[in-house]
């Protein structure tokens, strides 16, 4: 058996317990890190024990939306449950990209339970420089 001394992990516990897994409809929120990579655009997601065939990625215009959904692990009937911290559920992050990046080109892997998506930085926004052109002479106006 597991003994528990935080007061506070329970608090959370409880509040989960009390607010349920998130649905479709209502989805918890996941973690992640963004981050600029060179030309490119960076965005790690955790989500542990999620498989690969229960996330969603979509792109409309410049909103990036990842769901996600963590299922029960099936038991058979003479399991009894201890302790059980872990959310179960539906997950879901929405991010309004730039406009600078290239959203046509957005590369998904997924390994060890993060979910990694590369954005390339769009040719328009990358740093170029400016030519200087140099003029025949000065002009007067006269008038």
């Amino acid at each position: 058996m597991l003994m528990r001394t935080d007061p506070f992990r329970e608090l959370d516990r409880l509040a989960q317990q009390l607010m349920g897994p998130g649905t479709w409809s209502r989805p918890s929120v996941m973690p992640m890190d963004a981050y600029r990579e060179g030309d490119e655009y960076v965005v790690a997601f955790d989500l542990p024990g999620v498989t690969a065939d229960a996330l969603d990625i979509d792109v409309e215009r410049n909103m990036l939306t990842v769901k996600a959904e963590r299922r029960p692990v099936a038991k058979s009937d003479d399991v009894q449950m201890e302790l059980s911290e872990r959310p179960l559920g539906v997950f879901s992050r929405q991010i309004v990209l730039a406009d600078t990046l290239d959203t046509e080109h957005i590369q998904a892997d997924y390994d060890a339970g993060v979910l990694t998506l590369r954005i390339p930085i769009a040719e328009r926004a990358k740093r170029r420089k400016i030519s200087i052109g140099v003029g025949s002479g000065r002009k007067e106006i006269s008038g």
